[in-house]
């Protein structure tokens, strides 16, 4: 017997019941007023004894209050979601659904024609509804969130990513898994007694409100289920009593328990999922840590040197991937306009670099780095004794103890862990982006001692630090223009042969042994024709063109402009064709005017070049230097066309350019 191979959406997926959280009208101001009239000395005095104030205590009863008033002003309800539910669906078509299926089981042929006819009825009025819905969307132009929700309704351009395994055992086996680094952490926290003039850190009311008003409702809430959208809402009365517990922590060096504990939602990097590093974890902590967090960054970031590890491009303003590249590509072309010269650059890739921090190592750094005992403390704590579940479904694992985890400060942190890894000699640079590190040697009349022998000080540095060289993963790139080029021989990290490559990707932009572009304007123009066909379907919505334009800014030109200052100027005619037809084809469809590709490239150009020197402390700066007369800048000597025309080039030439004008 044939069995057909299809077989109905509804038969293969399974509806699902999801218990969710409405907020009626009024919600927000009613618990402004409950807060309002809250007296939260109350909880200050519960929690004191013997004039010692109870952290843990006095938090955990202001969260807690806090929680109960939410749910005293929500509704909760079950609701079922089918795999072929339609958008217009409505509880009354539901109904008249019902009525017709009531009325042909029954038997009944006029009231089955009477229940067909309001049902047809009943839906026409759902979708005009639906669609005036999806049309209120575009009605404010100055309201970019409400206009991307109906484009991404019409063309469904986010998909949902694939549902994790609803196996019951999976959420403890992932739990194990994320804390498998934390075997490997055998230092013993402890914390120092600062001198007597130490300077605790106090935040003030007003920098507590205005973090709160900034706090985005739309993220989802940590395990203390208090979402963004009470705290924005109510900042002006939960500031007093949230200042008061963050200065306490301050001062005694100790963070509420409540506040470390983290909920991991992991969620599959592909389709098919073959082991568990196929999960990327994502860790749901209390908004009001969050908020908590970025008062304390903020601190640090002001306490630390502008000069500080200056080849470091993340998480430092004015600083982004293409200035990495740019720095990156500069050396090896400077070097390689010398005879008998010759670049190696080695992609190095860490195994879960935020998650292998030794609390104590980093203290010590930032010890050294100026920052005060008290701090150092309240760091420490902060980063030990975290309780950690993974929650997939109604699924939740066991409680785990660890001592880091991905939180606001991890990025930061992890950048000061890692600011005395520099180079040790002249003819090699460093460049990192977060946990992204390259290393660009200059080799010279093929003597590479001095690169071999900081890449084994690297591999070194990184057992010292407890980092993870996965070495499957590090590539390294040979780059040789001699017309005689020698033999290279691949490097050797803890006794595995790293592989070189003809080409890789650098920081999302694909780089080539012969720096030539064809490759990475072959993967940006893939990616901006897939993006062509959700413009073609909002045509056929029949949007506006400025909305059009929009969409076309946000998803294709963004697309297309992506570190367009590093590798435009070094493009051939070909690429540069191919990348116009792309905009040439957003024109026909929108039927407007864009710029074209090259005039992209050179507003970017004048524009990083300007904020370069603008910043001394950026390290391209000294390549923008005056002449004597101070209206020229001094362009750079360059033999070659690849190295005239790169990014330094082109940019003093645009303002120059720009000065005669």
């Amino acid at each position: 017997m044939l069995i057909p191979a299809y077989r109905q959406l509804i038969r293969r997926a399974k509806s699902e019941k999801k218990q969710v959280t409405t907020w009626p009208p009024g919600a927000i101001s009613a618990l402004q007023d409950c807060f309002e009239h809250t007296d939260w000395d109350i909880f200050r005095e519960a929690a004191t004894s013997d004039d010692s104030i109870n952290l843990e205590e006095y938090t955990d009863s202001v969260t807690g209050y806090i929680s109960k008033c939410i749910e005293d002003v929500t509704v909760s309800k079950t609701i079922t979601t089918r795999p072929n539910q339609k958008p217009w669906m409505t509880a009354e078509v539901r109904v008249l659904l019902r009525s017709r299926d009531k009325a042909f089981k029954s038997g009944d042929r006029a009231g089955l024609r009477t229940a067909r006819a309001k049902l047809s009825r009943g839906i026409r009025e759902a979708k005009r509804t639906y669609t005036k819905k999806i049309h209120a969307h575009f009605q404010d132009t100055t309201d970019t969130r409400r206009m991307w929700q109906g484009i991404q309704t019409i063309t469904n351009y986010k998909s949902p990513p694939p549902a994790c395994n609803s196996d019951a055992s999976l959420p403890d086996a992932l739990n194990s898994f994320y804390a498998r680094f934390e075997a490997q952490n055998y230092t013993t926290a402890w914390k120092t007694t600062p001198p007597p003039n130490d300077q605790v850190l106090c935040l003030s009311s007003a920098d507590v409100r205005k973090t709160l008003l900034r706090v985005n409702p739309r993220k989802a809430p940590g395990p203390d289920s208090i979402p963004g959208r009470v705290l924005r809402g109510c900042a002006e009365q939960l500031t007093d009593v949230l200042t008061d517990i963050f200065n306490i922590s301050l001062s005694t060096a100790i963070v509420p328990t409540c506040f470390k504990t983290t909920t991991i939602v992991p969620v599959p990097k592909k389709s098919q999922v073959s082991c568990l590093n196929d999960y990327r974890p994502i860790a749901l902590t209390p908004i009001i840590m969050k908020c908590f967090e970025k008062l304390v960054m903020r601190h640090i970031k002001n306490q630390l040197p502008s000069s500080l590890d200056p080849l470091q491009f993340a998480y430092r303003p004015n600083r982004s991937t293409d200035d990495a590249i740019s720095t990156a590509l500069h050396l090896a072309l400077t070097h390689l306009d010398n005879k008998d010269c010759y670049v190696r650059m080695l992609f190095i890739d860490f195994s879960s670099a935020f998650n292998t921090i030794i609390p104590q190592h980093l203290i010590g750094k930032l010890s050294l780095l100026g920052l005060n005992s008290s701090l150092c403390n309240w760091v420490l704590d902060f980063l030990t004794e975290r309780p950690q579940s993974v929650r997939i479904g109604n699924n939740t694992s066991s409680t785990t103890i660890l001592s880091t985890e991905g939180c606001v400060l991890s990025p930061l942190l992890f950048t000061l862990l890692t600011h005395d890894c520099t180079a040790k000699y002249s003819s090699n640079h460093i460049i990192k982006f977060a946990d992204d590190t390259t290393v660009v040697g200059l080799i010279s009349k093929n003597d590479e001692s001095a690169y071999r022998e900081e890449v084994q000080w690297l591999t070194d540095w990184c057992r010292t630090n407890n980092l993870s060289l996965n070495v499957d993963k590090t590539k390294e790139m040979v780059v040789d223009f001699r017309r005689a080029p020698g033999v290279h021989h691949p490097l050797n990290i803890n006794g595995s042969a790293v592989e070189i490559v003809k080409n890789t990707e650098f920081l999302g932009v694909h780089i080539a042994e012969n720096l030539t572009w064809s490759l990475n304007t072959s993967s940006i123009t893939k990616k901006a024709q897939q993006r062509l066909y959700f413009l073609r379907r909002l045509r056929k919505a029949h949007l506006p063109p400025p909305i059009l334009t929009m969409f076309y800014r946000g998803t294709v030109e963004s697309i297309l402009s992506t570190c367009i200052t590093v590798w435009f100027g070094n493009c051939n005619t070909s690429d540069r064709k191919t990348l116009q037809r792309i905009v040439r084809t957003a024109e026909k469809i929108i039927g407007v005017s864009l710029p074209s590709i090259a005039e992209i490239y050179t507003t970017r150009c004048i524009r990083k070049a300007t904020s370069i020197v603008d910043d001394p402390t950026h390290p391209s700066h000294g390549l923008f230097g005056l002449m004597p007369s101070g209206r020229r800048y001094r362009s750079i000597r360059a033999s070659t066309t690849r190295f005239c025309n790169s990014f330094i080039h082109q940019a003093v030439r645009l303002l120059n350019a720009q000065r005669q004008n």
